[in-house]
């Protein structure tokens, strides 16, 4: 008789196209897939929610102010295609926002949703609140088990939640794999809570 094949590793991850630190961590857990059997599910969370009533510098408020746009389209999408087409519709986004330079959110979303064939109008939803509860609802089952101290990347490794990792370069081949492993193992522990140091260089997406 064989024996029973072991549980797949699994990701969840948490990202808001506006970062450029998640759109990194992104594209390695996607580099992971092609060395490491695990199952990878994207969900929606938002810097906009993440920063509401908070002591923000001006320049910064007005950011968030226009952070609700591509989440929210996000979210309406998932709502009428299902979760599946959020890693290719986040990937739309994040290549023109970060590799393109892209900050015209408004062309962003357009050319995004004609990219994986969604209708255009669900770009609608970016200046609508009508997805707003199910906003707020994916992110707090992302960011709640992390605690309020923390941003985004944010990912569930085998259910349990953390804050990163933050890479400032996209591993590629088994250097992914080697790193997903050593998360796996982080997460296996459950006095683990964190490892750090200050960030030194700008991201690159290369």
């Amino acid at each position: 008789m064989a024996e029973k094949s072991a549980e797949k590793d699994t990701a969840g991850f948490w990202f808001d196209p506006l970062c450029p630190w998640c759109w990194i961590t992104s594209r390695w857990i996607l580099e992971v897939e092609k060395v490491r059997d695990i199952e990878v599910d994207f969900h929606v969370m938002s810097l906009a929610v993440l920063n509401e009533g908070r002591d923000l510098p001006e320049e910064y408020q007005e950011m968030m102010k226009k952070a609700w746009g591509p989440v929210r389209v996000a979210i309406a999408a998932e709502q009428a295609k299902g979760p599946e087409i959020l890693a290719p519709l986040y990937t739309a986004m994040g290549t023109r926002i970060h590799n393109q330079g892209n900050k015209d959110w408004d062309v962003v979303i357009k050319e995004s949703l004609e990219e994986v064939g969604l209708p255009a109008e669900l770009a609608e939803a970016a200046t609508s609140d009508k997805f707003d509860e199910a906003l707020r609802k994916s992110h707090h089952e992302g960011m709640d088990a992390v605690g309020d101290d923390v941003g985004t990347p944010t990912i569930h490794v085998n259910g349990v939640t953390f804050f990163g990792p933050v890479l400032s370069r996209i591993p590629r081949g088994e250097e992914a794999g080697k790193l997903w492993d050593a998360s796996v193992i982080f997460a296996g522990y459950p006095h683990f809570f964190e490892l750090k140091r200050t960030r030194h260089e700008a991201p690159e997406f290369d």
